[in-house]
């Protein structure tokens, strides 16, 4: 069965047992449960330079959202003020889902917090790579931030950046924003927020996984707001391959593109096949197994299981 049939078939089901869908992301099927609560449901789609591809990586909806759980569970005890919108990761009870759908939907969903979501990208860049890389060689800046003179591709940063983008409707693209536009877009207070923390989870993130042997070159944070307390709120995956670039430390070598345990491996094919941006684009077999194993790799060594044992986990 195909991703996309099977992201079907999981919709009618759930609809028909009466939670109803609210949106359709590049990788997730969002349900109402209530007032208060939302259903996350992850696929098996990929998209890269904004673009879902026309099949999907096996078992990648799983491993993301078992991963985003790991980092959520981490952060409790690292940054205990931090708060996630994560009430559950398993579908309740009282949905009285039939035992076939609860088996589909198992290690792929989360029950999450209904909050205000806030529409920019809260990117961080602890190394120069990717779109950063290709401005600064442009202009000298990154996010329009002026950045020092003879850096090279991949060079680590004297300290974290944070570099927000737009956040895009599927099928448009995100565009990089500099920080001043951002707080013009949320607001001082809560871009002051926003970047605070998003810079603490990533030096978080990039120390614990730099113990496993991987650079955390950049990630992506997204944020809500508890408009009842008035603190924001992280929300959605984190720390996963679809958005952060992770390299292996034992090959990294400043000057050049790394090798990536991320879909930075996707990203190279599509560019060298002339297909970067393209709709429709099947990945051959190859490609498939190729980025699954890369994603493996890195669920591994992040969390310590074995990607099998953590599938057959409760």
């Amino acid at each position: 069965m195909s991703d996309r049939t099977a992201v079907t078939s999981i919709d009618s089901a759930v609809e028909q047992h009466g939670l109803k869908k609210i949106a359709s992301g590049k990788v997730r099927e969002i349900y109402d449960i209530d007032s208060k609560t939302l259903l996350f449901v992850a696929t098996d789609r990929i998209s890269a330079y904004d673009v879902i591809m026309k099949n999907g990586v096996p078992g990648k909806g799983s491993l993301l959202t078992l991963m985003t759980i790991h980092w959520f569970e981490l952060f409790k005890t690292k940054i205990p003020e931090l708060q996630t919108h994560l009430v559950s990761a398993t579908v309740p009870q009282s949905l009285n889902l039939p035992d076939g759908l609860q088996a589909q939907l198992r290690h792929r969903s989360m029950v999450v917090r209904k909050l205000k979501v806030f529409p920019i990208e809260s990117i961080v860049r602890g190394y120069i790579t990717g779109s950063g890389w290709a401005e600064y060689k442009k202009s000298g800046t990154v996010h329009g931030i002026e950045m020092p003179t003879g850096l090279k591709e991949s060079q680590k940063l004297d300290k974290p950046l944070w570099t927000p983008s737009t956040k895009a409707e599927v099928g448009d693209k995100d565009e990089n924003i500099t920080p001043q536009r951002a707080r013009e877009i949320v607001g001082e207070k809560y871009a002051e927020q926003i970047e605070k923390y998003s810079i603490r989870a990533y030096e978080v993130a990039r120390d614990y996984a730099a113990e496993s042997g991987i650079l955390l070159a950049d990630t992506k944070f997204e944020w809500g707001l508890d408009q009842e307390t008035d603190r924001i709120v992280l929300i959605d995956e984190v720390l996963t391959p679809d958005s952060s670039r992770f390299w292996p430390a034992d090959r990294y070598e400043v000057g050049r593109g790394q090798d990536s345990y991320d879909k930075q491996f996707l990203r190279d094919w599509l560019t060298r096949e002339g297909l970067k941006g393209k709709e429709g684009v099947e990945m051959p077999a190859e490609i498939v197994e190729k980025t699954a194993s890369k994603y493996r790799e890195a669920f591994e060594k992040l969390t310590g299981q074995k990607w099998e044992k953590a599938l057959g986990s409760k």
